[in-house]
């Protein structure tokens, strides 16, 4: 997977602006998976960033490009613990092992988990919302379905919008904030 993927898909969080980006990218061996992680995990972990993968599937794989700390604030809020303690995780005292079993989820589960909202920096109540109202009954669209704060999601998701317009054509340590 090149670069310009990357930073077309994850600009966001590059920058700083996001907890994750999830993607897929076509691959032809998972030993050509393991070794461009290896490769774009020594540029991002120094900088406070990892990207590992999710799922595979026959020619693609999901990856998961995230900010760990990010992720350990947005999952030890209360509402977000309480969503993923009813989808079935337990008391998730380590954001990585709630990682963990999402993605176990997403391996082995026939329904996708949609409290992946959380892991991707979405706001509690509209994963809540969504996962309550089946997607549907939502104020707005955007990156995101929400049933929350309409401004605030407006403005997140220019700020968004105008990064993945800004990040066009740089090259991955450019926009690593």
């Amino acid at each position: 997977m090149s670069d310009e993927l990357v930073v077309s898909q994850c600009a966001p969080t590059l920058a700083g602006l996001k907890t994750a980006n999830m993607f897929s990218a076509e691959y032809e061996s998972r030993e050509e998976v393991t070794a461009e992680l290896r490769r774009l995990n020594a540029v991002l972990v120094p900088r406070g960033l990892r990207i590992v993968p999710m799922r595979y599937m026959q020619s693609r794989v999901l990856l998961y490009l995230y900010r760990p700390e990010a992720l350990r604030r947005d999952l030890a809020d209360s509402a977000a613990q309480d969503i993923l303690r009813e989808c079935g995780y337990g008391k998730c005292s380590r954001a990585e092992s709630c990682l963990s079993c999402l993605i176990g989820r997403l391996r082995n589960n026939a329904d996708f988990p949609h409290e992946v909202g959380l892991f991707l920096g979405y706001p509690p109540e509209d994963v809540r919302g969504f996962i309550e109202n089946r997607a549907s009954g939502f104020k707005l669209i955007g990156c995101w379905k929400v049933y929350g704060d309409v401004d605030a999601a407006r403005k997140k998701f220019e700020s968004f919008e105008s990064c993945t317009h800004r990040s066009r054509g740089k090259a991955l340590d450019e926009i690593i904030q």
